[in-house]
């Protein structure tokens, strides 16, 4: 079964972004997991997952999102989600997990915090 999704990701600095459009869900969430992987491997002190471009998201997809999240903090790594669509942000609200992530509406309000000295 062929996926829509995709992972763009880039690396500005000490952060790095990746970008998910399409649908994450069972399917396409392996995919997600070896961009992580892939981050994991480097030096980035700050992980944000842009989630603007994704039509759909399921309790799979949300699932690696805080798995990656929890990775992110326990290798003293930043993690942050930029807001994603209504569907998205509803799973999110419903399921509670939106007090539990940090999750901005612009990347730049991750990056200022990277930016500010003694930032956590």
């Amino acid at each position: 079964m062929q996926s829509d999704f995709l992972v763009d990701t880039q690396a500005t600095g000490r952060a790095v972004t990746l970008a998910l459009s399409g649908e994450l869900d069972l399917v396409s969430s392996p995919i997600l997991e070896e961009a992580f992987e892939r981050v994991y491997e480097t030096d980035a002190e700050l992980v944000i997952v842009d989630l603007r471009g994704l039509e759909f998201m399921d309790s799979t997809g949300l699932h690696r999102l805080v798995a990656a999240q929890q990775r992110a903090v326990h290798s003293g790594r930043r993690f942050g989600l930029i807001r994603g669509g209504e569907q998205v942000q509803r799973l999110f609200d419903l399921t509670g997990i939106a007090e539990l992530l940090r999750i901005v509406d612009s990347p730049e309000e991750l990056l200022e915090v990277d930016q500010t000295p003694g930032a956590p």
